[in-house]
């Protein structure tokens, strides 16, 4: 019996996860030092708590079988969507988005936590309708993917909805839903965000502006463009129902439709989202137009990941974190403090315990025989892929600056927490992954 208990872990991704964490605790320390040498924060000791109950979470995970979980998911699911409902009219403010709840010092953030319930969910869901109809399959899987998703967008929390997108498309591609299928949300999803942003870049980015962007800005237009989006969608299904035209009729529905919805929809997300909120997004690429103002971070964050150069300035001796240029230096700036003091080694470090942890999700995907949990560890695949590259190049200034996290770097408990959860699903799957039901 003992022996069978410390087979169920896998000792490899436990020693890169504890690493990942000590890293970070070690630099949300140094975060936490002021130019004097004076410690200003103990931001690094609640690290420390949350990283030490996530120990314990992570192997409670991998004890109890995931396969338990499939018929309790849809009540985690539910309260998943009562708790994002009580937060978006009780929850507190933070950094713009009413996405926290709590006490005092004492918060959570249940958007984080949601995305465990959310994998679950999708997961039971994909593996319900394996052999059913795949359009309604399809269906099922994008509702259950609205649901949170909209309500995170409500609060409003872009970087954390965001990622609930590339869960699903994973889950989806694994799960065997057509890429027509899939591709049609990814477009939609694509055109809305560009139909959305284009006139706030038109605006405040681009060296010139252009008229033809007027056509997004002015109501009366948008409403034509959108009525003939519509009526070319409309004709082109009657000619292909009822007439039987020929099959690039089809394609024409498909990105007229996803087109006008994305018109519409940009216009929704005109209305929740502020323009110096989308202004915020798009700075990367150009942070030099307001170098005080929305392109700061950006532009702090580039110098202190250049100044780290290849072996970095030396623990501590970091000056960008030190003398206080980065903003929220702890959360979504840690890897350039990491980089600046560590360098380009450090940073590679980083790299590859991050690319061994999703070599190993990939793998047991592979080898999982139950449906079931290869679409969990697909979710989960996408959880830590989207957090890393879109963190990293967010620093680095080739993305948008979303608030997404470095997941067991960045400081904070939710996000700690939810990582190392997922790492015990993980392990709870490869431990049985031979085994059907």
């Amino acid at each position: 019996m003992k022996n069978k208990f410390f087979s169920m872990f896998d000792y490899l991704l436990i020693l890169v996860v504890l690493t990942l964490v000590s890293l970070g605790v070690m630099f949300i320390y140094s975060s936490s030092i002021n130019s004097e040498g004076v410690r200003v924060t103990n931001e690094y000791i609640k690290q420390i708590i949350w990283a030490s109950i996530g120990f314990v979470i992570m192997i409670g995970m991998t004890v109890y079988d995931y396969r338990r979980t499939e018929s309790l998911s849809v009540y985690g699911f539910i309260g998943l969507l009562l708790l994002l409902v009580y937060t978006r009219i009780f929850g507190r403010y933070v950094n713009g988005a009413k996405s926290w709840i709590g006490i005092g010092e004492f918060g959570i953030q249940p958007s984080e936590f949601g995305k465990v319930f959310y994998i679950l969910y999708l997961a039971r869901v994909l593996d319900d309708t394996a052999n059913g109809d795949q359009l309604k399959r399809f269906f099922l899987a994008t509702g259950v993917l609205l649901l949170p998703m909209g309500l995170i967008l409500l609060q409003p929390d872009l970087g954390t909805a965001s990622v609930y997108l590339p869960i699903y498309f994973i889950m989806c591609f694994i799960a065997g839903v057509p890429i027509r299928y899939i591709g049609y949300v990814f477009l939609f999803g694509v055109f809305t965000i560009f139909f959305a942003i284009l006139p706030v870049w038109n605006a405040e980015i681009a060296v010139k502006q252009l008229a033809v962007i007027s056509i997004l800005t002015n109501f009366k237009l948008r409403a034509i463009l959108i009525f003939a989006f519509v009526v070319i969608t409309l004709l082109g299904y009657v000619i292909r129902r009822y007439l039987h035209g020929p099959r690039y009729i089809h394609w024409i529905i498909y990105f007229t439709s996803i087109i006008a919805l994305a018109l519409i929809s940009s216009m929704v997300l005109g209305k929740v989202l502020k323009d110096y909120q989308i202004k915020r997004l798009i700075i990367f690429m150009n942070p030099n137009k307001d170098p005080l103002g929305a392109g700061w971070n950006i532009i702090q964050s580039k110098v202190a990941i250049g100044a780290g150069g290849v072996i970095g300035q030396g623990y501590l001796m970091g000056t960008q974190s030190h003398y206080r240029f980065l903003p929220q230096q702890s959360t979504d700036f840690i890897f350039s403090i990491l980089s600046e003091e560590f360098g380009f080694l450090g940073g590679m470090l980083v790299f590859s315990l991050y690319f061994i942890i999703l070599l190993k999700i990939l793998y047991i995907i592979r080898k999982c025989v139950n449906r079931y949990g290869s679409y969990i560890c697909a979710g989960i695949f996408g959880m830590f892929s989207f957090h890393f590259f879109i963190n990293v190049g967010m620093v680095m200034g080739i993305m948008p600056i979303t608030g997404i996290p470095l997941q067991f770097l960045s400081y904070g408990g939710s996000s700690l927490l939810t990582a190392m959860t997922c790492i015990g699903l993980v392990m709870n799957v490869n431990y049985r992954k031979a085994e059907l039901k």
